[in-house]
C-alpha cells in the first residue's frame, strides 16, 4: 500500500528523493533539507498520512551530520519515514508546525536535546530542559557524556500571559497535594470560567533514550518495561517487536497469544483505574470503591499469572519468558465475575444525574483540534478519531482476532468514559478468543545476532499508540526514541479546560489519563 503513496510523492515533487530503502512495511526516503516541509505538508493534508513521530539522531560519526526523521502512517499496515540530514556547522531546520501543528512538542524536543533550531517555530523556549540548564549542552549527541553533572546557571522562564479587567492567575502545581508527580499548571481565570491553561512538564526528566545506549539489547526490555509502569507490557512488547522486526523473526504462535492475553489485561486493570478516579472526582464514591475492587482483583489475577502485579519480567526478545501454564479456566473464571460486576458498575454510573451532571460537556475536545494535535487512544477515539494501531498496524496475535474499535464524537469527559468502558468489553472478548487458540508449542525463539539497522516496534497500549524506534549497530543499541501516548496528548488539556471551570479540571485530567513518567522520559 505504500507504494501508491510513494508514486504519488514521485509524481508530485520529481526528483527531489535522493535516496530511499524499503525495510518490511517500512519506506524510508531522504531528501533535501529545504523539501521535508513540502513534502510532509503533502502526506499530511492530501494523503491523510498521520504524523506519529518525530526525531533526531547523531550520525555525525559515520555520515557526518545529524538526522531529523518524520514518521507517517499510511493505510494498508505502512510506514513511510522522510529524513533529511543537517550540517554540524549550520544546525537550522525549517519548522513544520504551522503546517502540521502535532510537530510542536517534538521539534522542541529535537531543539532541547540536540541542539537542532527549528527556524520560524511559533513557540521557541525550552521544553524539557529547565532555566537552570547551561547553553550548549545537548544531552542526546554521542559527545554529551552520561555522566555529566553540569552546572546550574540563572534563567527565567516566561509564561504566557492573559491581561484584562477581572483576569487573575492561579498557579497549581508543580508539588500536589497527593502521591503524583510533579507537573505545574498555570490558570487564568475570570471569574469562574477558564480562559487560558498553559503546562509546564519533565521536572523528572530520566534520560531514558540515553540510557539505552548504554544498555544490552535484552537488559533494554527490562529498561522499556520501567518508562511508565502502568503500561509496562505495551512498552516492553513495542521494544521487542522493532528488535524482532530487525532480526527477522517470527514469534511462536504461543507467544503471540499470551503476549495479547498480557496486553488486553494492563488495558482492562488500566481503565478500570480511570473509571475509579473519574467516579472519585465526581464524588460518587461507592462507584470509585467498586470499579477499584474490580481493578485490584485484576491485579492480582496479574500476580497470580506472571508474578507481577504490573505484568513486567515477562517480555524477551523473541517472545516470553514463561508460560500462562494450564491458568486459563483460572482466567476464565475471573473474567466472568469481572464482566458481571463491571456492567452493575456501569449501571450505576449512567443512571445517576449527579454523575451525569459532572461528566457531559464538560472538557469537550473537538475531532478538529484532535486530529491537529494527533491526540491517540480512547482519548482520540472519543473525539471522533477511529484509530488502534492493533487494527491498523496488526501485531501478537491481533490479526487472528475479531474485536470492534469505541468510536464517539462528543469528545467530553462522558464520551471518553464510554469509549474505556466498551474497551473493557472488547478486552474480555479478546482474552476469552486467545485463551480458546492457545493451543501448545513454544514460547521463545532464540534471537541470534542481531544485525545493524533500524525498525519500529508499535502497540495500542491503554493510553494509545506506543512506538519505539530502534536502530542497532555492531550488536548495541545506537539509537532508541520512545514515543509514549502521553506526548501526543499532554498539549489536548490545554483545550479540554477551556470555558469550563476550575473544580471541574480534576475530572477532565482524570478522564485523560496522562502520564508524567511515559512523558518525562
Amino acid at each position: 500500500m505504500s507504494e501508491e503513496y510513494i508514486e504519488a510523492i514521485r509524481k508530485k515533487f520529481g526528483n527531489l528523493i535522493l535516496d530511499e530503502t524499503v525495510s518490511n512495511n517500512e519506506t524510508y526516503l531522504t531528501i533535501k533539507k529545504d523539501d521535508a516541509v513540502h513534502i510532509c505538508d503533502y502526506l499530511y493534508h492530501t494523503l491523510r498520512s498521520a504524523l506519529l513521530s518525530m526525531f533526531a539522531t547523531d550520525e555525525r560519526a559515520r555520515d557526518g551530520c545529524f538526522k531529523i526523521h518524520y514518521v507517517f502512517s499510511c493505510k494498508g499496515d505502512a510506514f513511510i519515514i522522510i529524513q533529511i540530514k543537517i550540517e554540524e556547522n549550520l544546525p537550522k531546520f525549517t519548522t513544520l508546525t504551522h503546517k502540521i501543528p502535532s510537530a510542536n512538542w517534538y521539534e522542541r524536543e529535537i531543539q532541547d536535546m540536540f541542539g537542532l533550531v527549528p527556524v520560524g517555530h511559533p513557540d521557541p523556549r525550552r521544553l524539557i530542559h529547565f532555566e537552570d540548564w547551561p547553553a550548549g549542552l545537548y544531552p542526546l549527541r554521542k559527545d554529551f557524556d552520561i555522566r555529566t553533572k553540569p552546572e546550574r546557571v540563572k534563567g527565567e522562564y516566561i509564561y504566557r500571559r492573559v491581561e484584562g479587567e477581572g483576569v487573575y492567575e492561579i498557579p497549581v502545581g508543580p508539588v500536589h497535594a497527593g502521591v503524583i508527580e510533579p507537573g505545574h499548571f498555570r490558570f487564568s481565570v475570570a471569574g469562574e470560567p477558564i480562559l487560558n491553561l498553559e503546562i509546564r512538564l519533565f521536572y523528572t526528566h530520566k534520560g531514558v533514550e540515553k540510557l539505552f545506549e548504554t544498555m544490552s539489547i535484552d537488559k533494554a526490555v527490562f529498561l522499556a518495561e520501567r518508562v511508565s509502569g502502568d503500561n509496562s507490557a505495551a512498552h516492553a512488547v513495542a521494544f521487542c517487536q522493532a528488535v524482532e522486526k530487525l532480526a527477522g523473526i517470527d514469534i511462536p504462535p504461543r507467544a503471540k497469544y499470551i503476549r495479547t492475553i498480557l496486553l488486553e489485561l494492563e488495558r482492562i486493570y488500566n481503565h478500570l483505574g480511570d473509571i475509579a478516579g473519574i467516579a472519585t472526582d465526581v464524588a460518587y464514591p461507592f462507584g470509585a470503591a467498586h470499579a477499584n475492587r474490580s481493578k485490584e482483583l485484576m491485579m492480582q489475577l496479574n500476580e497470580k499469572l506472571t508474578g507481577s502485579r504490573l505484568l513486567r519480567g515477562m517480555n524477551a526478545i523473541g517472545g516470553v519468558r514463561r508460560d500462562i501454564g494450564d491458568k486459563k479456566e483460572m482466567i476464565s473464571k475471573e473474567l466472568d465475575s469481572l464482566q458481571k460486576d463491571f456492567r452493575e458498575l456501569m449501571e450505576l454510573l449512567v443512571s445517576s444525574p449527579s454523575v451525569a451532571d459532572r461528566i457531559e460537556t464538560t472538557g469537550r475536545i473537538s475531532t478538529e483540534i484532535a486530529k491537529g494535535l494527533h491526540v491517540v487512544g480512547p482519548v482520540g477515539r472519543a473525539s471522533g478519531i477511529d484509530s488502534d494501531i492493533r487494527r491498523d498496524h496488526p501485531y501478537a496475535a491481533y490479526p487472528k482476532l475479531e474485536f470492534k474499535v469505541p468510536v464517539s464524537k462528543e469528545g467530553d469527559v462522558n464520551a471518553r468514559t464510554n469509549v474505556r468502558a466498551d474497551e473493557v468489553y472488547e478486552s474480555i472478548t479478546l482474552i476469552r478468543q486467545a485463551l480458546s487458540r492457545l493451543h501448545e508449542g513454544e514460547i521463545r525463539k532464540d534471537s541470534g545476532k542481531i544485525p545493524d539497522g533500524c525498525a519500529l516496534g508499535y502497540t495500542e497500549s491503554p493510553r494509545g499508540e506506543t512506538f519505539y524506534w530502534v536502530h542497532i549497530s555492531n550488536g548495541r543499541i545506537e539509537r532508541c526514541k520512545v514515543r509514549d501516548p502521553s506526548f501526543c496528548n499532554w498539549l489536548a488539556i490545554e483545550y479540554a479546560v477551556l470555558d469550563n471551570i476550575v473544580p471541574d479540571f480534576p475530572i477532565i485530567n482524570k478522564s485523560l489519563s496522562l502520564s508524567y513518567s511515559g512523558n518525562d522520559m
